[in-house]
């Protein structure tokens, strides 16, 4: 895998969105000056036309939720929102044709295409990176398992769960584990936080060879499932996480 770029300040402009659940949209900004090229796994930050407490521009950083295309100037952002959030709300709000600065792409969260079987585990919008991880995969034929354990309250939260299914559905080697922790009496699957299957899934991966675990979402979980696989011996070198809070 190359190393990342150096990040760039630029322009993108919003040029579609929508609700991908009840809290989330999923924003398509286009950088106005040329394609941008990144890698499954990092983000942007993006400036806001907002003064945060110090009266300074409002930033805020994102996954990018999209799969690369080279030479592409597009791409996509999932944003939750949060109640209070002044961020959030704003980009919410957002009409198309807005234009923010940006600067990215950022971040070393990234899967060598070389790498064994993988346990991507993700809770809300931790789910984003994963999508571009896995399609980047799958374009390579890569035959190595690939799980994904997503954790959400609802069903109806589970962005993306229908695109995952078709990836499962599709391809032998992906496996789609949603877990809820609201889920009503007619949810027949896995009821919980990702951290209670974690280990399960873990095992089952490590028969068929070498695993790796990838990890995205708020901190507290990270921690949580970081414990739980250091717990059963995985050394720090296969476990890679990304916090976004």
């Amino acid at each position: 895998m190359t190393r990342p770029p150096p990040p760039q300040t630029f322009q993108a402009r919003l040029v579609a969105s929508r609700d991908v659940t009840a809290r989330v949209k999923e924003l398509v900004f286009e950088r106005e000056d040329g394609a941008f090229d990144f890698q499954s796994g990092q983000w942007v930050s993006v400036v806001m036309s907002l003064a945060d407490a110090r009266g300074r521009p409002l930033r805020r950083s994102y996954s990018i939720a999209s799969v690369p295309r080279p030479g592409s100037a597009r791409f996509e952002l999932v944003v939750t929102k949060v109640d209070g959030g002044v961020g959030s709300t704003w980009l919410h709000r957002a009409e198309v044709g807005t234009t923010l600065e940006v600067k990215g792409p950022q971040g070393f969260f990234l899967r060598p295409p070389d790498v064994g079987p993988s346990l991507f585990v993700a809770t809300g919008t931790g789910v984003a990176p994963f999508r571009g991880m896995l399609h980047d995969a799958l374009a390579a034929g890569r035959a190595e398992p690939l799980w994904v354990l997503f954790g959400v309250r609802t069903r109806a939260d589970a962005l993306y769960a229908e695109e995952l299914e078709a990836l499962a559905a599709a391809h032998p080697n992906v496996r789609l584990e949603l877990t809820l922790s609201r889920g009503d009496e007619a949810w027949t699957g896995r009821r919980g936080y990702v951290q209670a299957h974690v280990l399960e899934l873990w095992r089952a991966l490590e028969a068929s060879g070498p695993a790796h675990a990838y990890v995205c979402g708020v901190k507290k979980m990270l921690l949580e499932v970081r414990e739980v696989l250091k717990g059963h011996g995985v050394d720090r070198a296969r476990l890679h996480l990304e916090s976004y809070d």
